[in-house]
């Protein structure tokens, strides 16, 4: 039976992304505007701004991470990292050699002097992710504010042997930060109920971002090969590729009679968000998520390249939020302002107490498969 692939897929789950369709919004002269409604309201609730300050930050934010490449190429090897500032609403760039500061500064960025650089502190994390680490070792990621590797251990399990020996190795991989978090990681997929975005099996996920010939999602989800199906039980298509634990990210293909659209979805009460693009926000920028369980949420970016410590194995170059999500929000989307930043792959709390959720960044499942994003 065919489905309508507006109607249908936008049902379906967060993220769809854009097929040939039968009319189009005539060009406009004016820009775009940065969010919808959706986004906007979600910011305003989560960050405690006003919609005004949430449109003046996703500004700030969309010329940070335009400069943050060439401020990269104006620190050259004395490169540290880099991160935005909320109060000074600036790209902050670190630096190990402070004769390049005014370089910097130069291409628009604000400068501190640090004493590792991100070359250094690299290595070192791929040092600490050849350990094996314990359950209560939750997640390692490099720090440029720090200059540092932080390592985050479960509040609880910070005097057991087996964390503090691994914390002790990991001092000798090289500068280290041990920080408590109050749980252990999880994954997000949840069991199916009526009306759910996609299953299979007896997973619930939901979709995250559209390409051309289908969609990509977290790898927990499924493995290659499995069937997908909609919220009405009728078949989507298949798990062309998917990989877990290691990454986290699978991509499925679109037919029998679905199609996909460039946006996200508004859950029936806001405007849709349209998807225009896939530049990575800097560390500290706001970034919201939608997913079939918990809708919109947002946050800020903590942390990246961070390797999560899964029960079912460690989960390599994530990003790190303040975004709560629940089960059933596994392979939903992130995106700041209209950027496709990543799929939901875990983590701990859920949307009434707060927690911190993973996402596996959109670009590196791009490349790995060989997949082009649709956008509006």
């Amino acid at each position: 039976m065919l489905r309508t692939g507006l109607s249908a897929l936008l049902l379906v789950g967060a993220w769809a992304a854009a097929g040939p369709s039968s009319a189009s919004a005539a060009p406009t002269e004016s820009a775009p505007a940065p969010a919808s409604a959706a986004l906007l309201t979600a910011m305003q609730r989560d960050f405690g701004i006003s919609e005004s300050e949430a449109v003046t930050r996703l500004a700030d934010e969309k010329k940070a991470t335009a400069l943050e490449p060439k401020a990269q190429r104006a620190a050259g090897s004395a490169f540290g990292g880099a991160w935005f500032d909320a109060t000074s609403r600036k790209l902050v760039v670190a630096v190990t050699d402070a004769d390049r500061a005014g370089a910097v500064r130069a291409a628009g960025a604000d400068v501190r002097v640090v004493e590792h650089s991100a070359r250094q502190l690299d290595a070192a994390k791929a040092r600490i992710d050849a350990l094996s680490a314990p359950d209560g070792v939750s997640s390692w990621h490099v720090d440029p504010a720090s200059s540092s590797v932080v390592v985050n251990v479960v509040a609880s399990e910070q005097r057991d042997n087996d964390v503090r020996a691994f914390v002790a190795k990991a001092r000798e991989a090289g500068p280290v930060t041990v920080k408590a978090t109050a749980e252990a990681p999880r994954t997000f997929a949840a069991g199916t109920v009526g009306g759910d975005p996609y299953y299979t099996g007896n997973v619930r996920c939901s979709i995250g971002f559209s390409v051309h010939g289908g969609f990509v999602t977290a790898g927990h989800c499924g493995g290659a090969g499995q069937s997908v199906r909609g919220w009405d039980g009728s078949a989507i298509g298949n798990f062309q590729g998917s990989s877990f634990p290691g990454n986290d990210y699978a991509w499925v293909n679109v037919a029998n009679g679905w199609w996909t659209v460039p946006v996200v979805l508004g859950w029936g009460t806001v405007s849709d968000q349209l998807v225009r693009g896939s530049n990575e926000a800097p560390v500290g920028a706001s970034i919201c998520r939608s997913g079939s369980t918990t809708r919109w949420h947002c946050g800020r970016v903590l942390a990246k390249n961070e390797t999560v410590n899964y029960s079912q194995g460690a989960v390599h170059q994530m990003t790190k939020t303040s975004v709560c999500a629940e089960g059933g929000d596994s392979g939903g989307s992130f995106i700041s302002g209209d950027q496709a930043q990543g799929v939901t792959s875990g983590g701990w709390g859920n949307c009434s107490s707060g927690g911190e959720t993973w996402h596996q960044p959109v670009n590196e499942i791009l490349n790995r498969y060989g997949l082009r994003l649709h956008t509006a």
